[in-house]
């Protein structure tokens, strides 16, 4: 059965606009309260959120839903989506929720759950929420309604738990960082994480206003970090997306290292320090045709998933690997997080800086990419571009053309009504020839 709601990380929207409604958040609250409320006792929810305006409707909603059915609800406010994973086991609740729409614009916004040990829900408990969607809310009786109630610490918390991560009595001293939050859930706690660990710190997009989250700055806009990279002779930038669950690294002159780059610094070292796990990283489909080849070259593996941090939790599940993540800067080490925890991959990047004695310039291209190419193309409500016959016919002659000489990848996005095309190729020329005619043909079938 096909999914109606939950896409690659959630539920997600323009806020106002169904399904993200206040109506729909009241309807999967009480809907995840149901499935997640098993035997006698209490039972309680976290739920924490970024710095969208319409977040505060959403947590609204989904505390009546959930108390509606007789749970207890603990209110984090702006935490980073690692946070609620992290909160959601140490304070032994049956189920936790993010509000976000992570890198999208601040008219987006998104609900997504983690199970009570602290991971992403699998495509079977999601399928089972919707089910639960179509049938009649059962209230709790009157005497059994949840409570609300604010937990104000939640993001020192998760601060602490950060923090550990670095080998035990290392300082950061001596590195002057630009950290960008992107207007988003890692506003403070960002910042104040890098300053109790003895780095010199630059802020950017630290001064939410509802509006501004992931506009023009974050990990998917990073000229604001890197200007500041530049103007304050700063050794290194993180730069952090909204709810900070993806990081990018920029090196001292600006220049900027995507997922797949730290992922290979890190599998390499691990590697070398006997820690990781299995021998291998898991990455998806969209991890670059060189990181492959990288970790061929040293021995290891690259075990491949579908689009989405969970897919690739799954998988580091199922085989018992340690590390993983996408080229967008989810990086997950289940040594310290159960998903994808932007500061946490930062300063790893700086342990090693600081292991090594390198600058970031040298740390930043572990290995020479094969020429990428990727295209987004927008489609309608109720359109299926991948259904034309024509699409299908480019495709196809597209796949052919690459035949030994790379591969395409063709897929809707699971966040945004886009198709993207994406091709790797040596030859650049046939590079861009290929990915234009499917994208032509794409935007045929939708005009």
């Amino acid at each position: 059965m096909a999914r109606k709601f939950f896409g690659t990380d959630g539920v997600r929207g323009r806020a106002n606009v169904y399904p993200m409604t206040a109506e729909m958040a009241l309807k999967l609250g009480a809907a995840a309260g149901r499935y997640f409320r098993k035997g006698k006792g209490r039972h309680r929810v976290v739920i924490g959120k970024d710095t969208r305006l319409s977040g505060y409707m959403f947590e609204t909603a989904l505390t009546a839903g959930f108390t509606s059915t007789g749970m207890d609800v603990l209110l984090l406010s702006p935490v980073p989506t690692p946070a609620v994973g992290m909160l959601t086991t140490s304070m032994r609740a049956d189920v936790g929720v993010m509000i976000s729409a992570s890198h999208n614009p601040h008219y987006d916004n998104g609900i997504k759950f983690f199970g009570p040990d602290g991971f992403k829900l699998s495509d079977e408990d999601e399928m089972a929420i919707e089910a639960l969607l179509d049938e009649e809310i059962r209230p709790a009786q009157s005497e059994n309604i949840g409570r609300a109630k604010h937990i104000y610490d939640g993001r020192f918390r998760y601060g602490e738990r950060v923090k550990s991560t670095l080998p035990y009595g290392m300082t950061l001293k001596g590195l002057k960082v630009v950290i960008d939050c992107a207007n988003g859930a890692a506003y403070k706690t960002a910042p104040e994480v890098l300053w109790e660990l003895g780095a010199e710190v630059i802020p950017v997009g630290v001064s939410p206003n509802g509006y501004n989250i992931n506009e023009g700055c974050g990990s998917t806009n990073v000229t604001t970090a890197a200007e500041a990279v530049v103007a304050h002779d700063a050794d290194v930038g993180i730069c952090l997306d909204g709810d900070a669950d993806r990081v990018m690294i920029l090196d001292e002159t600006g220049a900027v290292a995507d997922g797949d780059q730290l992922m290979a610094l890190m599998a390499t070292r691990w590697a070398e320090e006997g820690r990781l796990k299995g021998g291998a990283l898991v990455a998806t489909v969209m991890s670059n045709l060189g990181l492959e080849r990288h970790l061929e070259s040293k021995g290891l593996r690259l075990e491949r998933t579908n689009v989405g941090d969970r897919y690739v939790v799954e998988r580091m599940r199922e085989g018992g690997y340690n590390l993983g993540g996408e080229q967008s800067g989810h990086i997950v080490m289940t040594d310290y997080a159960t998903t994808g925890d932007g500061l946490v991959a930062g300063l790893q990047f700086l342990v090693a800086m600081k292991q090594l004695n390198k600058p970031a310039s040298a740390l930043v291209s572990q290995f020479e990419r094969c020429p990428q190419l990727l295209e987004n193309v927008r489609y309608g409500a109720g359109q299926l571009p991948l259904d034309d016959a024509s699409v299908k016919a480019a495709i196809a002659e597209a796949e052919t053309a690459l035949v030994g000489n790379g591969r395409l990848l063709i897929r809707k996005s699971g966040t945004e009504p886009l198709i993207r095309v994406m091709a790797e190729c040596e030859d650049e020329t046939k590079l861009t020839q290929v990915v234009g005619s499917v994208v032509q043909a794409v935007q045929a079938a939708t005009a």
